[in-house]
């Protein structure tokens, strides 16, 4: 396979105002996609990317200095099978991405908005539990890790109570599951990460939020 180019690992949209086709993120869309929202510095997705060279992936992040430093990096590990799309995860996942195009998305250590106030920013929310729905192909997984033990508890609770998901075990032992930027950050500090994971369940119908 032919190594990207920086334009073509960085996803840039013709038009973002209407749903991509699934070939426009990659072009065999045989391949399993899995989606890396909030991906940081790109850690998690180059060693996913690098590690199975016969999955692709995407990574979602709203911080364009970011995007640009994992574009280079991806470039010099002349990785073919991830991109990078520079934008806010919400609206990415609820109306840029086709139905169905995921087989998992990975949902690390989001911002935990501790104070009581910012309770509502908090991503783990029903409009966007629809949106990840809507992504997902059917028997996908959704992927949840958090150094905040608050958190974890609420965000567990809201997942676990709607219709669209279905609790699972998390990955079995030995499978490669790369520690992030801010997992090593945390582990450093002693923290405990908390993780979880769910299924997506067929045959319910998630609509799209509104914004």
């Amino acid at each position: 396979m032919q190594v990207l180019g920086g334009a073509e690992i960085e996803l840039i949209p013709e038009d973002y105002f209407r749903t991509l086709r699934r070939e426009e993120i990659f072009p065999d869309a045989s391949r399993p996609l899995e989606l890396d929202v909030g991906c940081g510095d790109g850690t998690f997705l180059m060693e996913m990317a690098a590690h199975y060279p016969e999955r692709d992936f995407l990574g979602v992040e709203r911080l364009g200095g970011r995007v640009n430093a994992i574009v280079r990096k991806a470039r010099r590990r002349g990785l073919t099978n991830m991109r990078v799309l520079c934008l806010e995860t919400g609206y990415t996942l609820r109306w840029l991405l086709p139905d169905g195009c995921a087989t998992r998305v990975h949902l690390l250590f989001p911002d935990p908005w501790p104070k009581a106030r910012h309770a509502g920013r908090r991503f783990v929310q029903p409009a966007n539990l629809e949106a990840m729905h809507r992504v997902l192909h059917p028997g996908g997984d959704l992927l949840f890790k958090t150094d905040h033990p608050e958190y974890f508890l609420t965000a567990t609770e809201v997942v676990d109570e709607s219709p669209l998901f279905q609790r699972q075990p998390w990955l079995e032992a030995g499978e490669f599951y790369p520690i992030t930027d801010f997992e090593q950050l945390w582990l450093g500090q002693g923290c405990t990460i908390n993780a979880a994971r769910w299924r997506r369940r067929d045959g319910v119908v998630a609509g799209k939020a509104a914004a």
